[in-house]
């Protein structure tokens, strides 16, 4: 099975189960409880937006201590780094310098971890399975975020903060155990071009990010209100979203791997628009919120592989996979710190929610027109008789 038929991607795999653990039972309410601890609405997306602008100036020194370290040790740190934003979040109370803290602890672990998480993934990954790998992971995040969500409301309205958020920077410590068992990938000291070939990821990043910030952040503030700001049901709309796109990302990503990436990028991309809409006009409405937060996770299912096996392969293609993704995740600090700035602006000027949420869909037109042409030109390629 293209699924299980690597070792080293299986172990990767693991890891990143046991993180969506840790992210889907603290993690995913992070906001919320930010907004439980007095920080407004505008002042949580200019915080994003501030964690962004930290990752963007931090970022040159990941690669100069890649070039000493290779990519492994990066990754190590970056997870476990995570941990500590679990432990310091219960101390923030208002806009703090407890709040500025979290945010540079956000900031460096952040910048550590997804930028060699991608490019180890995409070095030790395999080209012609990339769909199946990326949506094998995807969907085993998903499976955890059926029960994880449900756990961890439960454990902060019973135990209280300290206690909840305590437990998870522990499971999030030990997700870094899965890498005892994965090589090391080299930095080379030179990779002329490695950053001309990063465009792509640079462009999808960027309007990922901008997804991410009305699509995402927006919408988890929209989602709690519309709950009446309980966290017990918070965690179980969460969950009962993971449960629906538990296995919409498998069969995407297998159609990737077969050929049928263009196809992939019309329904991923059209769903997305379906729910964006539906997302938009639920607000105030618990019963439409759960519904559309549910029909969101087969999205983020699909659409991942869809842009994540695109980048990744270029990334392996690419001169050296960790300057592919300096360049990458430099483009998402930048599409996401936009967007949050804009969100936190028209929350300011009393605009709703809902319109944030809109903002999301220009970020999708880019991204759908970069893959569309990515996966048409791949698979001409693919077609075209040997000569």
């Amino acid at each position: 099975m293209a699924y299980l038929r690597s070792r080293v991607v299986n172990l990767l795999n693991l890891h990143y189960g046991i993180q969506a653990l840790a992210t889907n039972a603290g993690g995913v309410f992070v906001i919320v409880y930010l907004l439980k601890a007095g920080v407004t609405v505008p002042v949580v997306l200019s915080a994003w937006a501030l964690i962004m602008a930290g990752r963007f100036t931090i970022r040159p020194l990941v690669l100069m201590l890649g070039k000493r370290t290779g990519i492994k040790p990066l990754v190590v740190f970056g997870t476990v780094a995570t941990a500590l934003q679990y432990l310091m979040l219960p101390f923030v109370h208002g806009a703090d310098p407890a709040l500025l803290g979290l945010c540079l602890a956000g900031a460096i672990s952040d910048v550590f971890y997804w930028t060699s998480y991608h490019a180890y993934f995409a070095a030790l990954g395999d080209e012609e399975s990339r769909g199946s790998q990326t949506s094998a992971r995807e969907s085993l995040a998903a499976m955890i975020g059926i029960v994880a969500p449900i756990l961890g409301g439960a454990a902060l309205t019973a135990f209280g903060a300290r206690a909840a958020f305590g437990t998870v920077a522990l499971v999030q410590a030990l997700s870094a155990l899965p890498f005892l068992g994965t090589p090391n990938v080299a930095v080379p000291k030179a990779a002329p071009g490695a950053y001309r070939a990063a465009k792509l990821g640079m462009l999808l990043f960027a309007a990922d990010g901008w997804i991410n910030a009305g699509y995402g952040v927006a919408w988890q503030i929209a989602l709690f209100v519309s709950l009446r700001e309980s966290l017990t049901a918070y965690g179980g709309a969460t969950g009962l979203a993971a449960l629906f796109g538990a296995v919409a990302g498998l069969v995407l990503g297998r159609q990737i791997d077969v050929g049928r990436g263009a196809r992939a990028v019309w329904l991923s991309y059209s769903a997305f628009l379906l729910v964006a809409l539906a997302r938009a006009a639920s607000l105030g409405a618990p019963d439409l919120a759960i519904l559309a937060n549910a029909l969101g996770a087969p999205v983020v299912c699909v659409y991942s592989p869809v842009m994540l096996a695109a980048v990744y392969n270029r990334a392996k293609a690419a001169p050296c996979s960790l300057r592919f993704h300096v360049a990458a995740e430099g483009g998402a600090d930048v599409g996401f710190g936009l967007g949050c700035l804009l969100a936190a602006g028209m929350t300011a000027a009393g605009l709703p929610l809902s319109l944030v949420i809109l903002t999301s869909l220009a970020g999708a037109i880019v991204s759908f027109a970069v893959l569309r042409a990515y996966y048409s030109r791949s698979e001409t390629i693919a077609l075209r008789p040997a000569q």
